[in-house]
């Protein structure tokens, strides 16, 4: 027999003491961001083998 669940609480606790500074959420940018561009480099060089085929 399905379970039907009608409702859903969620609690969480955020400690404001531990949270990022904006140097480190900059830098997290430039990661993420570099990341980024080498995956599309690598998704637009096996398009255009995939072409080439």
């Amino acid at each position: 027999m399905p379970i039907e669940i009608k409702e859903l609480h969620i609690k969480i606790n955020v400690d404001e003491a531990t949270s990022r500074t904006t140097t480190s959420a900059e830098a997290d940018a430039k990661e993420m961001n570099a990341m980024v561009r080498k995956h599309v480099e690598q998704i637009m060089h096996i398009a255009s083998r995939k072409k080439e085929r």
